[in-house]
């Protein structure tokens, strides 16, 4: 059974590794658009047509459900997307966790780029599932560039940069971009201890699994990982090198649990060596 997970870069590497550790049988093909990235800089009409590309080319090698673990396409053309494949096809989105952070009824804040953090999208999204919570919006400038070059040094510039502007009550950090939990220990690092990171790309992966009715665990085969680039077969970006799921994904090899971020996750954290 083939998914495909499609974005313009590395933000796709987290929901990959949970898919990979919680199903590795699956074959996983993996559409990047080095080309076209990034998407969040890009018209409405742009993301659209890449993502419509890069969908059909999954289906024609065999997928069975396409994943899309970016937030600028998913509120971009999610909806398109699923008029044109499903039933046939399941088609999954990725949505930030504000409504996981809310419930807590903590103090919110949301990390996000800052065309997200400006966007009617995110406005919609938070008074859709904050409860009526007063969420700060922090801007996080040049935070996906970095991760996804692996310049770990203008990563940790970013990150400080957006841990001084969260406010001091904010407990509860949604990460509002699916390429930072690729640096979720350095963010962690960087906020008061007892804070809490909130993800989707966990609960992204466990709804493609019971989309495809394969809820059960099962270890007992491997299955293949195969990259695209803008339409061109390939591997994986020299920058997934410098994080820990990136570096286990491109070995093709099992995701251990130690290395993926969990839907809520509490600080101290340290940064895993793998």
């Amino acid at each position: 059974m083939t998914v495909a997970l499609i974005d313009s870069g590395l933000g796709l590497l987290s929901t990959t590794g949970w898919l990979r550790h919680l199903a590795p049988e699956l074959e996983l093909l993996l559409l990047l658009d080095p080309d076209g990235a990034p998407w969040g800089s890009r018209t409405a009409s742009f993301v659209t047509d890449r993502l419509f590309t890069a969908a059909q080319l999954a289906v024609q090698r065999g997928a069975e459900a396409i994943v899309v673990p970016c937030n600028t396409a998913t509120v971009t053309a999610i909806d398109a997307l699923r008029e044109r494949f499903e039933p046939r096809v399941p088609v999954i989105g990725t949505v930030p966790a504000v409504k996981s952070a809310a419930a807590t009824g903590q103090g919110i804040a949301v990390w996000a780029t800052v065309r997200t953090t400006s966007s009617d999208y995110q406005d919609r999204l938070i008074a859709d599932y904050a409860n009526g919570m007063p969420v700060a919006r922090v801007a996080c400038p040049g935070l996906a560039e970095a991760i996804d070059h692996g310049d770990m040094a203008a990563a940790a510039e970013a990150i400080a940069d957006a841990a001084e502007r969260t406010p001091k009550n904010c407990d509860s950090v949604v990460l509002g971009c699916t390429h930072y939990p690729l640096v979720a220990p350095e963010i962690l690092q960087s906020l008061p201890a007892g804070t809490t990171l909130y993800d989707s790309a966990e609960a992204v992966a466990r709804q493609t699994l019971r989309r495809l009715d394969r809820t059960r665990e099962s270890h007992s085969t491997m299955g293949s990982i195969d990259v695209v680039l803008s339409g061109r077969r390939g591997n994986l970006p020299a920058g997934a090198q410098a994080h820990p799921v990136g570096r286990a994904l491109a070995a093709a090899g099992r995701v251990p649990r130690e290395i993926l971020i969990s839907a809520a996750t509490r600080s101290p954290m340290a940064a895993p060596a793998i």
